[in-house]
């Protein structure tokens, strides 16, 4: 499995609780997790995937 980076918080949540998601980029997968259910676990995807979704969030396609 390859390794990944320290957890933080996406640039897209805020402030007051609210829409928190941890990510954690390593080279090969990027991980993503609730910050208020850390305990549930975390989402993989490939370095692939989370580029593409970016992508499509920030052209407003999501």
């Amino acid at each position: 499995m390859a390794s990944t980076r320290e957890w933080h918080k996406s640039s897209y949540s805020n402030g007051s609780g609210g829409n928190c998601v941890e990510v954690a980029e390593g080279p090969e997968v990027v991980r993503v997790r609730d910050t208020q259910n850390r305990q549930l676990g975390h989402l993989d995807f490939n370095t692939a995937e989370w580029s593409f979704f970016l992508r499509e969030v920030k052209a407003d396609h999501l």
